[in-house]
Parts: C-alpha cells; structure tokens; sequence
C-alpha cells in the first residue's frame, strides 16, 4: 500500500465552502443523510450544516481536504468518473476515495483541529453508509 503525505502547503490554501448547496442537497437526498458535505474541485458544498458546524469537525473537514487532494491528483473528470464507477461497483461506503478519506480523517484530524481537543465518536459527523 502506498502511503500518502498529505501536502502540507495546501493546508494553508483555504478551499471555498458553500453552504445550502443544491448539489450537496442531491447528495443528502440520495445518501438518505441529515446533511452532506461534498467537494467538487477546490469547493466543499454543504448541505442540511452550516459553515460553523462543519468547521468544528475536524474528522469531517479532514475528510473533505482529502477529497481535495484527491480531485487535484485526479483532475475534475478523473476524480467524477471513478467516484461514480466505483459507487456503482462497490457502494458508497466502499468506494476507494471514500475509504482513503475516512483514512485520512483518522490521520489527520489534528491538523483541523485549530489546538481544541478532538471530538469523541459521539460528536463526530457519521459517515452514511447507505448506497
């Protein structure tokens, strides 16, 4: 298994959030989610949570920021045509960049985390697991 590193310059760079995301409603909807966070390029859309909310998850915001990385080593049709193959395959919890972005939320929480101790499992965003 090949290891990772996150780049650490792009932890400096902040990426675009929006919120009430009609995209990211899809998601929601779809996923069968309270809310959804989802990236498309360098955004992170936002559905059913708001900006302050998501922020304070650095579990969530983690996962997101790999998601990031991954769209960026993929590129915009890269990323979207594995994303979908894949959840087609696999389900949505399977997918490849799904599980590298629940790896990397373990990995790298901290670094989100702005020196707050990190939330325990209870306060933590869940990962819809539906397909």
């Amino acid at each position: 298994m090949r290891i990772i590193r996150p780049n650490f310059q792009q932890f400096m760079e902040q990426p675009r959030i929006i919120e009430n995301s009609p995209l990211a409603r899809l998601a929601r909807l779809k996923l069968g989610a309270p809310n959804v966070a989802m990236v498309l390029g360098r955004s992170i859309h936002l559905s059913g949570v708001s900006r302050e909310e998501f922020l304070r998850d650095p579990f969530w915001v983690a996962h997101e920021m790999e998601h990031i990385r991954q769209f960026e080593q993929y590129g915009r049709l890269g990323f979207l045509v594995r994303y979908l193959r894949d959840w087609a395959r696999y389900g949505y919890y399977n997918i490849p960049f799904e599980v590298a972005a629940r790896e990397a939320a373990e990995r790298n929480a901290a670094l989100y985390a702005q020196g707050r101790p990190l939330p325990g499992s209870a306060e933590r965003h869940p990962t819809p697991k539906a397909g």
